[in-house]
């Protein structure tokens, strides 16, 4: 979680940007109670700067003149890349992150011109972002350590919970990193498997850097490894489906699955699929939502999945 320091440098910026604040509001734009505002407006004090208070129903903490920058101009594309980019990072599921994207808002502001500064508050306020639900929380510092190894290519070392709750020891070379879904990946070359891995970031403890130093390889595209990763998972039960419909329809329903196109097999009544899934159920559920006419041509168990299914949608409807 953020320390004191940060905090302390975040409230320096609220002060600078907005002229007034009170202690209600400085609480609530930190997220801390009121007692360690003031003790946030002791500390820079204590570092020379001169905040001035005033007491009453309408009163509240200021500045006084200076640690003005000089103006700050962007375009209109670049202020609504900036203040989309502040709103997509408070869901990107980072512990304790309000302090630190206060600060960088505060800062931004603060050098602005007015009108500019209005623009990107109109943005603020009146726009919001329903991006994937962010499924754990994740500790800052694991992806700012994996972030500076990442940059500086060096080895890491963390402890890695499976989805079987084995926990193992895993050396890697780290090439990248990708949220997708609501969870955090880190891609690399994994030393213990002798291969590239993807693993996620709220399965990793105990990350530290190591001494030895790689290279990166060029083009590396963190994204499409982890989706061919998930493509290319071993899927546990075999199932065969005629779809009647060309290769782009049929493509854009399996939008998870990038390289599905490849997998098809012309017929004359549409398009073979041989794949696997985890479950029959789940497949059933998923071709109950297709748009066009299929065929289940095996197994037993996929066509009684998918007849349960088509039963649970009669019963819904009643008779």
């Amino acid at each position: 979680m953020p320390g004191p320091t940060t905090r302390v440098m975040a409230l320096l910026e609220l002060l600078q940007t907005h002229g007034r604040l009170t202690g209600g509001e400085i609480a609530q734009r930190l997220d801390v109670d009121v007692r360690t505002a003031r003790r946030y407006i002791t500390v820079l004090e204590e570092l020379g700067i001169p905040v001035t208070t005033e007491q009453g129903r309408y009163g509240g903490y200021m500045l006084v003149a200076g640690f003005k920058l000089p103006p700050m101009m962007f375009t209109d594309e670049e202020t609504l890349a900036v203040s989309l980019g502040l709103l997509a990072a408070q869901q990107l599921g980072l512990a304790e992150s309000t302090p630190a994207i206060a600060s960088v808002q505060a800062k931004l502001e603060r050098v602005m011109p007015a009108n500019l500064k209005q623009r990107v508050r109109a943005v603020s306020d009146t726009t919001r972002l329903i991006l994937p639900r962010v499924e754990p929380s994740y500790d800052n510092r694991t992806l700012l350590t994996l972030t500076t190894a990442i940059q500086s290519e060096r080895r890491v070392s963390f402890v890695y919970r499976s989805p079987k709750e084995e926990v193992m020891q895993r050396d890697m070379d780290p090439y990248g990193l990708v949220f997708r879904r609501g969870r955090w990946y880190v891609s690399g070359y994994c030393h213990l498997r002798s291969d590239l891995r993807s693993f996620r970031l709220d399965r990793i403890q105990k990350v530290k850097t190591l001494e030895h130093s790689f290279t990166r390889p060029q083009r590396f595209d963190a994204a499409e490894h982890l989706s061919r990763s998930f493509s290319n998972m071993p899927r546990e039960y075999p199932v065969s489906v005629v779809l009647h419909t060309d290769a782009d329809t049929a493509a854009k329903m399996f939008g998870f699955h990038p390289d599905i196109v490849d997998m098809f097999q012309q017929q004359e009544d549409g398009l073979l699929l041989n794949t696997h899934t985890d479950s029959y159920q789940w497949f059933a559920w998923w071709l109950s939502h297709m748009p066009f006419r299929f065929t289940v041509q095996g197994p037993t168990e996929l066509k009684q999945a998918l007849r349960d299914q088509a039963q649970r949608l009669l019963d819904a409807a009643g008779s």
